[in-house]
């Protein structure tokens, strides 16, 4: 079999940080040997989340069985999710912004047993809904936990109480046209109903000042999928919520800009 290097766009600091999790997780459980060594282990996780290699592939690079690379993803990604940050944690950070930006965002699932729940007729696909919120300029703040990818984007911020969080903490959120209805601290652009007279003037010029405002929360939801493992997931549904928080701990230690 060839094998040959490859680079990771990460920061050392990210390394170190998933490492010193890992060796501190092994010293706790008083771990026996293992075949990988916490920086090395850390460093196989990183290359699934961020460059999506799958375990066949990471397996043969480590020099390790493909359970073995299953078994070391699978305990950081629980080491990282356990440390993310809930709603009321985030609203924190979020109540100090000018205002955020809120939208969803579908990530990809291979087909289960149970399809109708996930498949999106929006976007003709089967994957699982998450809401993302960005600052002004497009900087990822916080993340939802995933719902079935038939959950309507206002549905799944109502679940997660996001609007209701927004609203008490008086924070302006600008959101797009799948959000109308929901009151409170929300802005959605105008919609043109059905057999009403067209937007006025006026109104289109808010749309397009709007649109140029929510276009930043493009960038956060790029930042969130430039993890290629979200490319398309392979495994069961329920485990796409600790993939997104483990990798929203790890870009916040790579930013260093909202790392507690």
């Amino acid at each position: 079999m060839l094998s040959y290097p490859a680079a990771i766009p990460l920061s050392s600091r990210t390394l170190n940080h998933l490492a010193d999790r890992i060796r501190s997780y092994r010293q706790q459980r008083r771990s026996r040997w293992r075949r990988l060594n916490p920086g090395h282990q850390a460093l196989l996780v990183l290359a699934h989340l961020r460059n999506g290699d799958t375990y066949t592939r990471l397996a043969a690079g480590f020099d390790i069985g493909i359970s073995t690379a299953w078994r070391y993803v699978q305990e950081a990604i629980a080491l990282l999710s356990s440390a993310a940050d809930d709603l009321d944690t985030a609203m924190r950070r979020i109540r100090l912004l000018a205002y955020a930006i809120l939208d969803g965002t579908l990530i990809p699932i291979d087909r289960v047993a149970d399809q109708r729940p996930y498949y999106s007729g929006k976007h003709k696909r089967h994957g699982v809904n998450v809401q993302v919120i960005a600052d002004v300029v497009g900087r990822l703040v916080w993340a939802s936990a995933a719902l079935p990818g038939s959950t309507h984007d206002l549905t799944a911020a109502r679940t997660h109480a996001i609007i209701d969080a927004l609203t008490s903490a008086d924070v302006m959120t600008f959101t797009d046209k799948g959000y109308q209805g929901a009151s409170g601290s929300v802005r959605t652009p105008f919609k043109r109903r059905r057999f009403r007279p067209k937007l006025s003037r006026r109104q289109k010029a808010v749309n397009r000042a709007h649109a140029k405002i929510r276009a930043c929360g493009e960038r956060a939801i790029a930042t969130l999928k430039s993890w290629k493992v979200l490319a398309k997931l392979r495994c069961c549904p329920r485990r796409a919520t600790a993939i997104v928080q483990a990798i929203l701990v790890l870009h916040h230690v790579e930013t260093s800009r909202y790392a507690g």
